[in-house]
């Protein structure tokens, strides 16, 4: 069982990571959403060296861009309150986005924490649908919060047609041997086609985790994100190493009461492919600000790992949270309480069934 954290501000001081492993991490994630892998290149670096200090060894996971919508750069945060109309284009949008945005569309923004719909557009008083140009469309806010830069954008019921892997991907790939990572996650899988396209250009590195040669060196994990990766699965499972139920833009894409049974239907197709795979996002996201988890949230872990989950991970609540460490503390120990019952259900389910052929 592996308990990742994700590596940012909160975790980059030594004590820090010092107690993150001893409370047993054994793996971190890095969001290159955020920056290239060079930027990151002293803190994997650092990571290395506590583990070794610690006696143990980090297993390291890059999280590409991928085929993710996500708003561009803004010169300071955007506050926006519910009830407020504001145009469009102060958003940030992809162009793809704003070129198909018609009146009634749902805008999802930072994994659904803020949401508006589109009004129409704006021009001599009059509005109109889609095509009047993003300039002059307006948005009605939902859901307010602030948005910064760089956040993930959805429109329900709408998709486009974007490449596996980016340049910046390409890039980041490039230096990933040089700092020791162990493992890629490709955000919005959605057919086998998107991780073959991977491990080409790992092949194209040097890295050998190809169908040409049985060199599995890399790891390649599969974030399921989306509905079409979510009906492919079973194609997604025979070509990486390891599914990821990534739930935050998941949980975007159907109505948010029908994800636990998502998760619980892909969890069962892995078992029954006996594919690894991993459960991610918002697993301890009170504890970003306060030192004890919800009773939900470490039923949810509890819950995740009983149902075979070979990994969990936290994200904002190890690199911008306030409590790290506890965090780390709460996930592997909630973890490890459902592995053993996991091992007890199984014994227990193995002797009845020797029960019933004696």
């Amino acid at each position: 069982m592996d308990y990742y954290g994700t590596l940012g501000p909160a975790c980059l001081q030594e004590d820090i990571l010092h107690r993150m492993v001893r409370a047993g991490m054994t793996g971190l994630r890095i969001n290159l959403s955020h920056g290239g892998l060079a930027d990151h290149g002293d803190w994997i670096v650092l990571a290395h060296r506590v583990a070794s200090e610690e006696g143990k060894k980090l297993q390291i996971l890059i999280d590409l861009e991928g085929p993710e919508l996500r708003s561009g750069i803004l010169t300071k945060p955007l506050a926006m309150n519910a009830g407020e109309v504001i145009p469009v284009k102060d958003l940030s949008l992809p162009g793809q986005v704003c070129a198909d945005l018609s009146a009634g569309d749902r805008i999802l923004l930072d994994d659904g924490k803020l949401e508006l719909e589109i009004m129409g557009a704006t021009e001599n008083g009059e509005r109109h649908g889609r095509g009047a140009g993003s300039a002059e469309m307006l948005a009605l806010v939902i859901r307010g919060g602030t948005l910064t830069s760089r956040k993930s954008v959805a429109v329900p019921g709408k998709s486009w047609d974007l490449p596996a892997l980016t340049k910046h991907d390409r890039k980041n790939l490039a230096l990933a041997p040089e700092l020791g990572v162990t493992g890629v996650m490709l955000p919005f899988c959605r057919r086998a086609s998107d991780i073959e396209q991977l491990k080409t250009a790992l092949w194209d590195i040097g890295y050998g985790h190809s169908e040409k040669e049985d060199n599995n060196d890399l790891r390649i994990f599969a974030k399921i994100e989306n509905q079409e990766g979510a009906a492919h699965v079973r194609e997604l499972a025979a070509a990486a190493d390891e599914i990821v139920i990534a739930r935050g833009d998941l949980g975007n894409s159907l109505p948010l009461w029908e994800l636990p049974r998502l998760q619980k239907q892909i969890s069962r197709i892995c078992r029954e492919t006996g594919t690894p795979f991993m459960v991610v996002t918002q697993m301890l996201d009170s504890m970003q600000k306060r030192a004890v988890p919800t009773r939900a949230e470490v039923m949810d872990i509890y819950q995740a790992v009983l149902d075979g989950a070979s990994s969990v991970m936290l994200t904002g609540e190890t690199a911008a949270g306030d409590f790290p460490a506890e965090a780390m503390e709460y996930l592997v120990r909630t973890g490890k309480t459902a592995e053993e019952d996991r091992k007890n259900t199984l014994n227990v389910s193995e002797n009845k069934s020797c029960q019933k052929i004696q």
